[in-house]
């Protein structure tokens, strides 16, 4: 099922599948997908394979996943061990998850759930405040993080949760450190309309809200409006926009480079950040990922980009594969929501290390 047809995209995207079957314990079982060769990246097929669960929480992949390019046919064929199985394009995060997440993070005394405002279908736009400033200190750094603006990259509220879960532990001697120094305001699900109508890539109103951060309307994209409010009234030292890619079989991220705002301050932060990244994760790497932009040819739409150019701040798009992480790959699982969320949690070690020099 296609997304609302999309005015910056120009199409109406679909990539995603995720449905259920019962009574297959035993059964040798061929599904073809024959309209997988008109999705939005048919050449993100070669080399995947599709995900399968038997209780919801343990993903595994189908190494007999096949796209027949000639036909534009996917063909997963799995003999389930169980009665019920479950198919999907990826792991979902689905928003009964989502709202548990918010609603158990706010019971932690240094967490505070607010909600920026309500989405075109009346849903809530989440936001967890960790931390907060202290009376008679200097202020500490305003440190974003937001997932999921393309509702189909699940892996980015894995990630969420992952990082979520490490800031509510006060024990952890890195969340303790950090806390001192940074308040996080963190947005696990950027598109809850989207996540609950099934979308790929946009919102209720067919909007990719990853190209309207120059320019919003709050009628058709209000969760990147309350988003850019509330960041305009706290202030932004740094910010991470985390997504998934359909096609590259890497951990890496999208820098600041062509905005008219780079110079030596935000090269020297964002080489500093991912030099601490690696360290943290393993999965994290900078040898592939996107071409650059050239000198002052930064798309301002993109998130990472305005939020760069307009608050000064080290800001970067993070992204995970569908696929897997080809330089430590997992034959059972692929890349999966325990990656995404060791992840999640490994990036605050790269967030404390360059938080001294952040908003100087």
């Amino acid at each position: 099922r296609a997304d609302p047809f999309s005015l910056t995209d120009q199409r109406a995207h679909f990539q995603w599948f995720n449905f259920r079957l019962s009574g297959a314990r035993g059964k040798a079982l061929h599904m073809h997908l024959n309209n997988a060769g008109q999705a939005s990246y048919p050449s993100a097929w070669d080399g995947y394979q599709a995900c399968a669960s038997y209780d919801g929480s343990d993903w595994f992949r189908i190494p007999r996943t096949t796209y027949h390019q000639e036909t534009g046919v996917l063909s997963i064929s799995h003999t389930p061990d169980h009665d019920v199985v479950h198919y999907a394009y990826f792991a979902p995060y689905p928003m009964q998850r989502h709202d548990q997440l918010v609603h158990s993070m706010q019971m932690h005394s240094h967490i505070k759930l607010r909600v920026l405002g309500q989405t075109i279908d009346g849903r809530n736009m989440d936001l967890l405040q960790v931390g907060d400033d202290e009376a008679g200190q200097p202020r500490k750094k305003r440190v974003w993080l937001v997932a999921r603006q393309h509702p189909g990259e699940t892996q980015a509220e894995w990630f969420m949760e992952g990082l979520l879960n490490r800031l509510a532990d006060t024990h952890d001697p890195v969340t303790k450190a950090a806390l001192k120094s940074c308040v996080f305001f963190c947005i696990p699900n950027m598109c809850p309309d989207g996540s609950a109508r099934g979308h790929l890539r946009t919102n209720a109103a067919g909007v990719n809200l990853n190209r309207v951060w120059k320019v919003n309307d709050p009628e058709t994209s209000p969760e990147v409006y309350y988003t850019l409010q509330a960041m305009a009234a706290e202030g932004v030292d740094f910010m991470l926009d985390v997504h998934g890619d359909e096609e590259l079989p890497y951990c890496f991220v999208a820098g600041l480079d062509g905005i008219p705002a780079w110079g030596s301050r935000l090269q020297g932060l964002q080489s500093a950040f991912c030099t601490s990244f690696m360290q943290h994760s393993p999965d994290f790497q900078v040898g592939h990922g996107y071409p650059r932009d050239e000198p002052g040819k930064a798309n301002l739409n993109l998130c990472s980009k305005q939020v760069g150019e307009r608050f000064g701040a080290l800001s970067l798009t993070l992204e995970m594969p569908f696929k897997d992480n080809c330089e430590l790959p997992d034959a059972r699982a692929g890349w999966s929501p325990r990656r995404s969320m060791l992840l999640g949690a490994a990036v605050l070690g790269a967030i404390l290390d360059v938080a001294p020099t952040l908003g100087k």
